[in-house]
């Protein structure tokens, strides 16, 4: 080969190597750009979008427990993405934990599991211990009632429950189970997984806190309630 023929392939390849150099760098920009997309701000509007998807608003992040705030001397931790209530010890101790903010009319989806035996539920538009509602997981004896009842306190003498689910089959006590609960008005309904265990009309609490129970005794020392998704869709009011 002439050094001619040697000169002209050099500039030959290093006119290639600049255009694959130009092509690679335009194709990096180019997923740079895409990656900034999906970060950004634009980006982080997209997945706030996505959490919030059909209205429906996230409670619970699976890391901490931003939003809530304890009351009592229950154990609330967050434990492999799940949130996790227990008694406090020594002393088998109650309490309760709630969200930071108030809901009036909603649907809520709750996944949970249990270790048993347990005495705990949902709260819902819980103003004080003594305003309040609760869709309760349990078993009760007298009056029986088990998990999907609909307890309030300070009921009238001899009430115990607004509404009782009496059938117990409804409940996988080994496996995760989906509470929906419906607040609309006075209108006030819970479902587990998928059936409807409870309804009532009842008008004395129209908004308060969303939170979670666990009850004192000896007999529950072993219990636990494990959340692994709770997330809320406010309902707007009829004009």
């Amino acid at each position: 080969m002439s050094k001619r023929s040697i000169v002209v392939l050099g500039v030959v390849c290093f006119f290639v190597a600049a255009m694959v150099a130009s092509a690679v760098e335009a194709e990096t920009l180019k997923a740079e750009k895409a990656a900034k997309g999906k970060g950004g701000k634009k980006g982080e509007k997209s997945a706030k979008g996505a959490k919030e998807e059909g209205g429906w608003i996230p409670l619970f992040n699976g890391k901490d427990l931003t939003g809530w705030k304890a009351e009592g001397n229950a154990e609330w931790k967050v434990e492999d993405g799940l949130l996790v209530g227990r008694q406090g010890q020594p002393g088998n101790k109650p309490g309760d934990l709630f969200t930071e903010k108030s809901f009036k009319d909603f649907e809520l989806i709750c996944v949970y599991k249990c270790v048993w035996p347990c005495n705990t539920g949902v709260w819902f538009r819980y103003v004080d211990p003594k305003t309040a509602y609760q869709a309760d997981i349990l078993e009760y004896v007298k009056p029986e009632a088990y998990s999907g009842t609909i307890y309030s306190p300070n009921l009238p003498k001899g009430q115990v429950f607004l509404a009782a689910n009496l059938d117990k089959t409804i409940e996988k006590k080994d496996d995760w189970n989906t509470m929906r609960i419906l607040a609309q008005g006075d209108r006030l309904v819970v479902y587990l997984n998928d059936k409807k265990t409870a309804e009532a009309r009842d008008n004395r609490v129209p908004e308060g806190k969303i939170g979670f129970q666990v009850h004192p005794g000896e007999q529950f020392a072993t219990m636990a309630i494990m959340v692994k998704e709770i997330r809320l869709r406010p309902i707007e009011a009829k004009k």
